[in-house]
């Protein structure tokens, strides 16, 4: 067996609520963490999910619940994805067969979920403002309680992370900032801070003064031992106080994160001091398995796997992504023509740049989890003419609005936004949804939004994209696409300019289909049923206006579909471009409905919404008969 953890659970068993826990006697609540560790293991390779997080946050969970009176007390977990062991800690552990399964639980807090979960979150650097807010509300209304923000490093070097803290320090309320560090977020950590921590460590003086100090205290054995544990600290103790002092926290740590002797006391005493309170833990990603430990990238978000043989390469390859196709295009691109620049908010893996940064190191730029900068940073690059291209999920750019606007559109800068998870995204649910982005890109002047049907489209139109000299965005859906052979030329398509894909037999009540992004393909399965036209439209903004006119004059109705929010989508670009060139159309527009959609397996997602080609048929079948 790879893992020495317990094969039973009956501790675990008897807690349903954290008052449970708190019944327990300290000395038994390294087996409750024992078995916490093994449930979860068991639980995630049964059901995928993030899973190195997790077992990181094991021990600090069980001491929080144990120390704090939640859900009195706030906990707000920062991103969320190492939550699972709070979730079977609060009355969820049966339901964790269900993880991220339509109907079943979240993979992130939920405040509709449990009253445990404080605040709902999935992106990342809002703990802070958060249990800022509860803090005060609390103080307002004259209830003591605690507010607790459990960060980790990564989270912590985002704008508004350190915005929170800039306002919470100088804030009179009782509020705990916990700084869970365990030296990884999905990708790599990057940034000065993170430098300068390694720099103090392995610097002459540093190294001097050690070297110094260990020759004299040699001679006293117990001194020497403690100047080991001083020497491990130091980092914190050194760095972080002064930091965090600054910003008007009492800064306390680090402390080994993994150690509830040294964690539950130290919470108790926290739990009596008032003003905002800072306390750095050390943990390690994946800790209790040491598959995960050593390869904590891969560990972050498994799918199904065996816990005593741990990951297995495919045994046959696998369908290539969109992402794959993303990351192939950007480095044939950077081949071929030297000003292009990488840009990616902390997402490296996830957005197909791993081998661009190996090949381009120089022209690779890792800004960490700051989408803003990314974006205003890119502007920075364009004006001096290089040619950014900034790898972002959809729900990501989200954050990035307002220099989305004000820093890359306003002055029609040439950065091309390469969108990766656009429309729904099965088990991640709501938070990471890429819905949204049609709506709120298409009404920004000078930008011009790209959606490729298939993989082999998606790689011409990033290279049109490329080619243009004002900001454009290339949409496209996560995982495998249809299958299309990808044709590894860069060459583009035509600016703004659909094609036609099937054409109606019929001579009356003609229907046509205009189809946004890779939905083309249940769109011709659809139209075969119906016998209905079929256009590719290709580009969101600026339409084919020409092949809308065209399409327009021959058919009775049409139909627009897309993967994303239908209120003021495509299909309501379509209805306006009808109306300025004065055609009077029947017009019905399938997309993603105003609301949010939970987590669920995606394709089934799709036909629950209708998106899929027997719902399109049914939906066009009703329509006809109105119309």
């Amino acid at each position: 067996m790879i893992f020495p953890l317990p094969t039973s659970h009956p501790l675990l068993e008897t807690i349903n609520d954290p008052a449970d826990l708190r019944k327990l006697r300290r000395e038994q609540l390294k087996t409750v963490a024992g078995e916490l560790r093994a449930y979860l293991l068991d639980s995630v390779s049964k059901t995928g999910g993030h899973l190195g997080s997790n077992l990181g946050t094991v021990e600090l969970t069980v001491a929080l619940h144990y120390v704090f009176n939640t859900p009195e007390d706030r906990l707000v977990w920062d991103v969320g994805h190492q939550t699972y062991p709070h979730k079977i800690l609060t009355g969820r552990r049966d339901r964790m067969a269900g993880l991220r399964l339509l109907g079943g639980l979240s993979g992130f807090p939920q405040r509709t979920e449990s009253e445990f979960d404080a605040f709902g979150t999935a992106h990342s650097s809002t703990s802070i403002s958060a249990a800022l807010g509860m803090a005060l509300a609390a103080k307002i209304k004259g209830e003591h309680r605690h507010s607790v923000a459990i960060i980790g490093d990564g989270a912590m070097t985002a704008g508004m992370a350190f915005e929170a803290l800039n306002n919470a320090g100088v804030a009179d309320c009782n509020l705990l900032v916990i700084l869970n560090d365990n030296d990884m977020s999905i990708s790599p950590p990057v940034g000065a801070l993170n430098r300068y921590l390694a720099q103090l460590m392995s610097g002459q003086f540093y190294a001097a003064a050690k070297n110094a100090g260990k020759q004299v205290l040699k001679v006293a054995p117990p001194l020497f031992e403690l100047a080991k544990r001083l020497e491990e600290h130091a980092k914190g103790m050194v760095v972080p106080a002064t930091l965090f002092e600054k910003f008007g926290f009492n800064y306390i740590g680090p402390i080994d994160g993994h150690d509830l002797e040294s964690l539950i006391p130290t919470l108790e005493n926290i739990k009596h001091l008032t003003g905002p309170q800072f306390l750095h833990v050390v943990t390690k990603k994946g800790q209790g398995y040491k598959l995960a430990e050593a390869d904590p990238v891969a560990y972050h978000g498994p799918g199904k796997f065996d816990p005593s043989i741990g990951l297995l390469k495919a045994s046959t390859p696998a369908k290539t992504t969109f992402t794959h196709v993303f990351g192939q295009w950007l480095c044939d691109m950077a081949e071929k023509d030297r000003r292009l620049v990488g840009i990616t908010p902390a997402m490296r893996e996830g957005s197909g740049m791993v081998e661009f940064e190996k090949r381009f190191p120089a022209r690779y730029f890792d800004v960490g989890i700051a989408e803003q900068h990314a974006v205003t940073f890119a502007a920075g690059l364009a004006c001096e003419g290089l040619k950014p291209v900034v790898a972002i999920y959809s729900t990501f750019l989200q954050r990035a609005y307002d220099q989305l606007i004000h820093d890359v559109a306003l002055q029609n800068l040439p950065v091309v936004f390469a969108l990766d998870r656009a429309g729904l995204v099965g088990a991640d649910g709501a938070t990471h949804a890429g819905a949204y982005d049609i709506p709120f890109l298409r009404c920004i002047p000078n930008m011009s939004i790209a959606c490729p049907a298939d993989e082999n489209e998606c790689r011409q139109l990033l290279t049109t994209a490329y080619e243009q000299n004002h900001p454009v965005a290339v949409r496209y859906p996560r995982g495998a696409g249809a299958g299309v052979a990808v044709d590894m030329s860069l060459n583009a398509l035509p600016f703004a300019k659909a094609e036609i894909r099937r054409t109606t037999q019929k001579t009356s009540q003609r229907v046509a289909i205009l189809a946004f992004g890779t939905l083309l393909q249940p769109a011709l399965a659809a139209a075969e049923k119906l016998d209905a036209t079929v256009v590719n439209m290709r580009w969101v903004k600026p339409l084919d206006v020409d092949m809308l006119r065209q399409i327009a004059a021959a058919h009775d109705a049409l139909v627009t579909v897309e993967e994303g929010a239908v209120m003021g989508g495509a299909g309501s670009a379509v209805g306006e471009a009808l109306q300025t060139l004065g055609l009077l159309k029947p017009l019905l527009q399938l997309g993603l409905p105003d609301i949010f959609i939970e987590h669920g397996d995606h394709a089934n997602l799709l036909a629950i919404q209708g998106l899929d080609a027997a719902g399109m048929e049914a939906s066009i079948n009703l329509f006809s008969q109105r119309v």
